[in-house]
């Protein structure tokens, strides 16, 4: 296993360049890297002790930083420590910049302001939380999307990260043997989407998140046979109902929430046709 120093530079909260490193690192086999984040760096003393960690872990060094004396402060100071400097957003804003025919702004962390879509998303996440789980289905016709699957099938996260796209998330969960709400079936506004998941792989989520709470009774929660039928219901139902469903068992929380914002947008598109 090949390890190696990889430094995360942002001016703002780190949020682009973290996943921007995560998505190429999951294009590099028998490699494991440390990360160190290096967030809101907005001074030029703070950029010193950014190079003071970087040399003291000489690595790569990849950044989002828009203030053009700071770059040149972090690029000089890798070029003398011998380390790859990478910019994320250069190549983007220049070339949009010559599109549009307009000089980008160097403010950092502009997309963070106290503006309208700010606090949107925040309420947003606060109707997420509250909603979870099958809490207050009374409210869930003014949701934009409601999930619907069985436990441990990445539910409330998912719900979490389109709430941070600002989309009024709710999740429901299904359980054998238990009916949903009726108010589920009486939406026309909500897109409802089913979520489900291989047995195999759900006999091993469960039977971890069973060992983290120190349950170790074998219950019909982790029994094989069991959550095959469950699974079985759970689409079943989904088809009867025409909701579309996601298999999740391979796919990570952003390209199922890629996906549904695919569905979200063709669900809004067929309700402006109506």
């Amino acid at each position: 296993m090949k390890k190696f120093h990889l430094h995360l530079v942002s001016d703002s909260t780190g949020e682009t360049v973290n996943s921007v490193s995560r998505s190429v690192m999951a294009q590099f086999e028998g490699v494991e890297e440390e990360e160190h984040l290096w967030s809101l760096v907005r001074t030029r003393g703070q950029m010193e002790r950014v190079l003071e960690g970087i040399q003291e872990n000489p690595g790569v060094v990849i950044y989002t930083v828009v203030s053009e004396e700071l770059q040149e402060i972090l690029l000089e100071g890798c070029r003398k420590i011998g380390v790859p400097c990478i910019s994320v957003l250069s190549r983007i804003l220049r070339e949009m910049s010559s599109y549009l025919g307009i000089k980008e702004s160097d403010k950092p962390g502009r997309k963070y302001e106290l503006d309208e879509d700010y606090f949107t998303r925040i309420e947003a996440i606060n109707f997420a939380l509250a909603h979870d789980d099958g809490q207050q289905t009374h409210e869930l016709k003014e949701a934009d999307i409601i999930l619907v699957g069985p436990s441990r099938t990445s539910k409330t996260p998912t719900c979490v990260y389109l709430s941070y796209r600002g989309l009024y998330a709710a999740n429901v969960p299904f359980v054998k043997g238990c009916p949903l709400p009726e108010s589920l079936f009486k939406l026309n506004g909500p897109l409802v989407v089913g979520l489900v998941i291989s047995p195999e792989r759900l006999v091993v989520i469960r039977k971890s998140r069973m060992q983290s709470i120190n349950e170790e009774r074998e219950t019909s929660y982790v029994d094989i046979d069991k959550i095959k039928e469950e699974v079985q219901e759970a689409k079943k139902l989904f088809a009867q109902q025409k909701w579309p469903h996601i298999d999740v068992t391979r796919r990570s929380i952003e390209e199922t929430v890629a996906i549904i914002m695919n569905l979200y947008r063709e669900h809004q598109q067929a309700k402006e046709i109506k």
